[in-house]
């Protein structure tokens, strides 16, 4: 049984940090790119980084370069995702979520055949 478990979210004042990890289980995770995504209240679930099986491939939505940053550690099966200088328009509820399809992943939420429950992420300005 594949399961995806995020950590890390809170509530953090503007510029402030966070560190959210996904802990992968049940699944070869070196062979699964790997992506974050999030979804604000009322909004569609939106893309944020993804990353390609052995981390050599990475791409970021354009609001966040700069100040996001994705990582894994295959050895440990498990997906960073570093926050900082975070902004109040960053608040939603972030997912990780794996695919098998392609070596960099997507950014089309439809391609992610496996997801995390969510973490709430709440920046206060």
């Amino acid at each position: 049984q594949v399961q995806l478990v995020e950590s890390g979210g809170g509530l953090v004042q503007a510029g402030g940090s966070l560190r959210l990890s996904c802990a992968a289980s049940g699944l070869s995770f070196s062979g699964y790119a790997m992506g974050w995504f999030r979804q604000a209240p009322g909004k569609e679930r939106e893309f944020v980084a993804r990353i390609s099986r052995i981390g050599s491939r990475i791409y970021y939505l354009e609001s966040v370069k700069g100040r996001f940053t994705i990582s894994r550690d295959n050895a440990k099966n498990t997906l960073y995702l570093q926050m900082n200088s975070l902004k109040p328009e960053d608040t939603a509820v972030y997912y990780c979520a794996a695919t098998i399809i392609g070596y960099t992943g997507s950014q089309n939420p439809n391609d992610y055949g496996y997801w995390g429950q969510g973490t709430q992420v709440t920046v206060a300005s």
